[in-house]
């Protein structure tokens, strides 16, 4: 029998680790056929000195309202990713009754930099539940592949409104209809269960996101419906009230694999080699927990409208209601400065590194571009906060200042790509979109990282993209995705490995009510992209009729 498509003559690196080899590979009815020499097709795909691998997994996305507006959830498609899990950190968008949407929308502007009137224009909220959540994303059709966690913060408004944000224990009652909230969300699909206790996530009024608030006996009890199905993955990001220690004894207890976001390198402080020891043994004692880990720096392109991460100093976090007059005044007036480098020197989550702080983007002196705030500061003669505010002033508040935050060491990168045991997580892909673009990590990581600098192979970057998070999120079974065996879902990428790059970042503003965002969208060498046999990228360009055509699927667990 003719396929429908034949992908010829490729190198097939099949998401297993094992070493490719050249062979041709058959579509028909969106699954792969054939796996062989001189197959026959329809259409044919020349894939001669290219690597043909499955589709690439992303497994931390934020894409829970953008599926609404951008159901091809871009740049993430561009780059090759045909699956994606959302809700994660705890920030789904359902279950939400009514009365909760503002506060939620309020919620995700201020703990994921995402436009208010961007997700009030955007989100149809023709649902309340996570079941209808899912529901109204399937009627609607997704580009490529959509999975999502119900979260923590969603769950715990959901049953106690806004007391959600200011009662760490919940009543008897309202913790058992969390409990179902969550058995109804994994009965209807949800991939697992996402939280978060990081001290870096405020939300509505700069207050700590709901989730904070929760003991490790409220996350536990939430993960029974986990235990109890004997399906979902667990994530979270460790913080004050459920710590990281907990978490090897927690996933014993539950019996579904754990994954934390994230393990990030710090210059001179080597913290990452212990945590790589004690995962290393727990997995050998027979545990699932799987730290995520990033091969890019992790950089915002922030303004001091969006001030991530200054917005955890109480001085930055009293003022993120205000309008812009208010914060002008605020940031002219010297006592206000003097009050707010103490709160940015002493009280916030994540430590201000100054020299790590360069000028991206300034109207009024667009020679700055580059240039360090420490380096311009002391010309200037004032202090580092002192130039920032001054330029932003200058600017009306849109200077964009480059704040590399973390994971800037390379070396410690590399060694932590060839371990066991670690996940490649935090694309963010969906969140802080006007200040961060990392949905590219993909093709990052085939460029730089593997034909660039041979830190780990074609074939084991391959099986971190694809095999190995879909065996995690148990998305290899029958029909699944992951592999190139015959049988499985036909998600495939087509790619030069001599040529594969992320490309460039660009801001554009094609969001609902006008919202901006940095994208990457024009990568090089990603020349053909199949998502469940339909060709959603041909010779390195996007097909908008067979993205039209919401070739991808709904992810249930």
């Amino acid at each position: 029998m003719t396929a429908d498509i034949v992908i010829r003559d490729g190198l097939i690196v099949d998401g297993t680790g094992t070493e490719g080899y050249h062979a041709d590979i058959s579509v028909s009815g969106g699954v792969i056929s054939e796996i062989g020499n001189g197959l026959k097709g329809n259409r044919e795909i020349d894939a001669s000195g290219q690597v043909v691998s499955p589709g690439f997994i992303d497994i931390h996305t934020h894409y829970d309202a953008q599926v609404f507006w951008d159901p091809a959830l871009t740049p993430s498609s561009h780059h090759g990713v045909t699956s994606v899990i959302a809700g994660n950190c705890g920030f789904s968008i359902a279950p939400c009754l009514p009365e909760h949407r503002s506060l939620l929308g309020r919620t995700l502007q201020h703990v994921e930099d995402m436009n208010l009137a961007t997700l009030e224009a955007g989100i149809p909220w023709d649902f309340e539940t996570f079941a209808q959540y899912m529901d109204s994303v399937e009627r609607r059709g997704v580009g490529i592949n959509f999975g999502c966690y119900v979260g923590h913060t969603a769950v715990r408004l959901n049953a106690m409104g806004d007391e959600g944000y200011e009662r760490e224990t919940p009543t008897e009652q309202e913790l058992r209809a969390m409990q179902i909230l969550v058995d109804d969300a994994l009965r209807s699909g949800a991939m697992g269960f996402a939280s978060s206790s990081s001290a870096t996530h405020s939300g509505d009024g700069g207050r700590p996101v709901p989730s904070r608030l929760a003991d490790l006996a409220e996350f536990e009890s939430l993960l029974a419906p986990l235990r109890d199905q004997n399906k979902g993955v667990i994530a979270t990001l460790p913080g004050e009230r459920v710590k990281h220690a907990d978490l090897y004894a927690l996933q014993r207890r539950i019996g579904r694999p754990l994954t934390w976001t994230a393990l990030l390198t710090v210059k001179g402080f080597p913290y990452h080699e212990q945590v790589i020891e004690d995962n290393d043994a727990a997995h050998a004692a027979g545990g699932e927990v799987w730290p995520q880990i990033s091969v890019r720096p992790l950089v915002f392109q922030m303004n001091l409208r969006e001030p991530f991460t200054f917005n955890m100093a109480p001085a930055f976090r009293d003022l993120m209601a205000q309008p812009d007059a208010v914060r002008l005044d605020k940031f002219a007036d010297h006592s206000w400065r003097r009050m707010a480098l103490e709160d940015l020197t002493n009280r916030t989550a994540i430590r201000l590194r100054w020299e790590s702080l360069s000028v991206a983007e300034s109207a009024s002196r667009p020679e700055l571009a580059g240039k360090s705030i420490v380096d311009e500061a002391a010309s200037a003669g004032c202090s580092p906060l002192d130039f920032m505010l001054d330029l932003s002033i200058a600017d009306s508040l849109e200077t964009r200042f480059n704040s590399v935050l973390a994971n800037d060491d390379e070396d410690a990168i590399a060694w932590l790509l060839q371990r066991d045991g670690v996940l490649l997580g935090l694309m963010d892909s969906g969140a802080h979109v006007s200040q961060l673009c990392d949905a590219c990590m993909p093709t990052d990581l085939l460029g730089k990282w593997v034909r660039d600098r041979g830190v780990i192979t074609l074939e084991r970057a391959i099986h971190k993209l694809t095999g190995e998070p879909a065996r995690v999120f148990g998305l290899d079974g029958q029909a699944g995705r992951g592999l190139l065996k015959v049988g499985m879902a036909a998600d495939i990428t087509v790619f030069n490995p001599d040529t594969v790059a992320p490309g460039p970042l660009r801001r554009v503003s094609d969001f609902p009510a006008n919202g901006e965002r940095l994208t990457a969208d024009a990568p090089v060498g990603m020349n053909h992209i199949l998502v469940n046999g339909s060709p959603i990228r041909s010779d390195g360009m996007p097909v908008q009729e067979a993205l039209d055509a919401m070739p991808g699927k709904v992810l249930r667990s």
